[in-house]
């Protein structure tokens, strides 16, 4: 994932089956075959929504051996999470900001006529 909109990530992320493959690699590494193992997916759809989720940046695979393991990119995880963190930090700027002025309106409302 670069610096740019994080739609490609929620886009991979709006799929049902591979936020459960992002959860799954979140309790440890896996391989395609495990992780089929675990979901009732094939291992070739598995490793296909590895490939999206990989694509967008939010896993890595691993050569152990033979076998090829995959993990969560937790640095890109915590970088949405920081996106979405100011995100919601300016909504709640913006919100304030509106109730002060609604306050302010309501307290000039109930002040004596000068």
């Amino acid at each position: 994932m670069t610096s740019g909109t994080l739609v490609p990530v929620f886009a991979a992320l709006g799929d049902e089956t591979r936020w459960s493959i992002l959860a799954a690699l979140g309790e440890g590494d896996a391989s395609a075959s495990a992780l089929a193992g675990r979901l009732p997916v094939t291992r070739q759809a598995i490793a296909k929504h590895l490939a999206v989720l990989q694509e967008v940046g939010l896993v890595e695979s691993v050569r152990v051996g033979r076998e090829v393991r995959f993990r969560v990119v937790g640095s890109q995880l915590s970088d949405t999470a920081r996106r979405l963190d100011a995100i919601g930090a300016e909504w709640d700027r913006r919100l304030a900001a509106i109730k002060a002025i609604a306050e302010g309106l309501a307290a000039d409302e109930g002040a004596p006529a000068t």
